[in-house]
């Protein structure tokens, strides 16, 4: 039996310190993916075609990964009025964060017991399938179905942080997320503003070139993990006298049960509430109670139950720089998926008049996602030459904190300072969230069970973002439903108009149209959507406000890491081989 580094050969004891594992070096790089120094690796190593072509399919993944969501959230009501109208549309984003979050802990434990190569070539084909789908999708169930297959694919290309971490010495493993982050530009950064552009620059071709776009992306993909990724093989990792069914029987199936039941309720539950749902309904109070329960059981299986092979390894939870870590990913991550539905939201009522195009809009809307990857990629390439990995996250989540809390101050007369606040925000946000991330797999307990801690934390970052997100939804359905009524109504009968229109006025909001609003004259409506304009701002206040909460326990978890410096040192994790030969690349290929 192998022990739980996951080296048939091997003898380090999985409870001992991170050092001791981490500095345990095998004497045969040809049979066992042991950690070694960088020093020790062939000449040429970094420049052959496999660790370049690695690269490239790791960075096209993740590309295609974040399109895959990237592209279609913010046209989501422009694809339902082609192919629907649809109440389900809602569920082309859902399914993609749902499958995504559970499918991460799945496939790092997986790849940890059987090789990564052939579960990630897996991913990259299942992008294709997945964006061809959507591409031709007649109607929003189809549309659904092939996001669904995307939202697994996907789970593959987010797993890049420790795909690539493993592969570089743990001293650049900032710089190469760095490099992973550059590809996220046209999916995350400027998403909405490509979005905008297929839909009036190719109105014939719309919403679906979108997909086929990411149909070629995610076909380079997996040409390059085909061709170029060979890690060590099932045999290499346990030695040649392990047997593949041993593992298949031991697996944890139990645990996966609980475990992908449980999260993909609950979660379920929290996106449901207030956006398909109501919030006291019995769909979404009983999703996320089952939801919650079956987790509680997963976590006591995983516990008690004596498991060879358990799909989550407890100890985990006591390893505190591994926790404090992956916390601040989840709220690093929020800001993105919480605040890129928000602030959108906020620009095109507080911000956007007729005068302006919906390319404006559309490159304000971007502010969020475009300054988050920007700081990530900053953070990634600055990280090392500055040092000081826990101080970066104290100062970057404490500057973000500082500027999110000011949006409070601005009006709808103020959209600059309203951008730039949430610009640095976003920036020093994505600065530590992408710290963040590369210290999981500095501090995981086992460098060779990389992909089990390392999925875990992604599944994590993903349950986190979630319940923030309902959060401040929830504080902003809140905070409107008071506001509005109580501003709007008094300013238009102020301003002169009937009692009995007020009600046709709050309608028009809502439908954009104001035909039919008895006595109702130019002026009275430039005091009422002023009046509702100020309402908006006042509950959008209160939401930045919420954000220092949130911030505040990142501040309190990234103080609580000790110093990660020590682990940014020389040793490479796993090694690349030249496919069907086994040999280690080097110089004579």
């Amino acid at each position: 039996m192998e022990n739980a580094s996951g080296h048939g050969s091997s003898s380090i004891d999985p409870e001992k310190g991170h050092e001791e594992r981490i500095d345990k070096i095998s004497d045969d790089l040809n049979t066992t993916p042991a950690i070694i120094e960088e020093e020790a690796l062939p000449k040429g190593y970094f420049r052959s075609r496999f660790f370049i072509g690695t690269m490239l399919g790791i960075g096209l993944g993740l590309m295609a990964g974040v399109a895959g969501f990237g592209f279609v959230a913010p046209i989501l009501h422009v694809i339902n009025a082609d192919i629907g109208p649809d109440p389900n549309i809602v569920w082309v984003a859902l399914v993609y964060t749902l499958t995504s979050a559970v499918t991460l802990t799945i496939i790092g434990r997986l790849s940890d017991m059987f090789g990564r190569r052939w579960i990630f070539v897996g991913g990259a084909f299942l992008g294709v399938v997945g964006s061809i789908i959507c591409s031709v999708a007649t109607s929003v169930p189809m549309l659904i179905g092939g996001m669904t297959i995307i939202g697994v694919a996907a789970a593959t290309q987010l797993s890049y942080f420790y795909v690539m971490g493993e592969l570089v010495p743990m001293k650049y493993r900032l710089a190469g997320n760095g490099f992973c982050y550059l590809f996220c530009i046209p999916g995350s950064g400027i998403g909405p503003i490509l979005a905008q552009a297929f839909l009036q620059n190719h109105p014939n071709v719309g919403w679906r070139g979108l997909f086929y776009l990411n149909t070629a992306i995610n076909a380079a993909s997996l040409f390059c993990w085909f061709f170029f990724y060979h890690p060590p093989t099932f045999s290499m990792k346990h030695g040649g006298n392990a047997r593949f069914w041993d593992y298949i029987r031991r697996f944890d199936y139990v645990g996966t049960l609980f475990y992908t039941a449980g999260l993909l309720i609950f979660m379920m539950g929290l996106n449901w509430g207030g956006v398909v749902y109501a919030w006291d309904s019995a769909n979404v109070i009983a999703t996320i109670v089952v939801g919650f329960v079956a987790l509680v059981v997963f976590v006591l299986w995983e516990s008690y139950a004596k498991l060879s092979e358990p799909l989550v390894r407890m100890s985990y939870f006591r390893h505190m720089p591994w926790v404090s870590s992956t916390v601040l990913t989840g709220l690093g991550a929020s800001v993105y998926y919480a605040f890129a539905i928000v602030w959108p939201s906020m620009v095109a009522i507080l911000y956007t008049t007729e005068g302006h195009s919906t390319f404006y809009t559309a490159w304000l809307s971007s502010i969020v996602s475009f300054f988050m990857v920007a700081g990530q990629i900053t953070g990634g390439f600055m990280g090392k030459l500055i040092g000081y990995l826990k101080w970066q996250c104290v100062v970057t989540f404490t500057i973000g904190a500082i500027a999110f809390a000011c949006i409070a101050t601005s009006t709808p007369d103020t959209p600059v300072r309203a951008s730039a606040l949430v610009g640095v925000g976003a920036f020093m946000a994505g600065w530590g969230e992408g710290t963040a991330i590369t210290i999981v797999t500095l501090c995981a307990p086992d460098q060779a069970q990389l992909g089990s801690a390392s999925g875990v934390a992604g599944s994590i970052r993903f349950l986190i973002s979630s319940v923030a997100a309902t959060v401040y939804n929830v504080v902003l359905s809140n905070r409107l439903a008071a506001e509005i009524p109580a501003q709007v109504p008094e300013a238009l009968v102020s301003a002169g108009l009937p009692e009995s229109s007020v009600a046709d006025f709050m309608t028009g909001l809502t439908t954009g149209s104001f035909e039919g609003v008895a006595g109702l004259t130019d002026k009275i409506l430039a005091i009422g959507q002023r009046a509702y304009q100020v309402a908006n701002n006042d509950a959008y206040r209160t939401v930045f406000l919420t954000n220092i909460a949130f911030s505040a326990v990142a501040i309190f978890c990234a103080v609580m890491m000790p110093d990660m410096d020590r682990y940014m040192t020389s040793k490479v994790a796993a090694t690349l081989h030249q496919g069907k030969e086994k040999k280690l690349l080097g110089e004579k290929e």
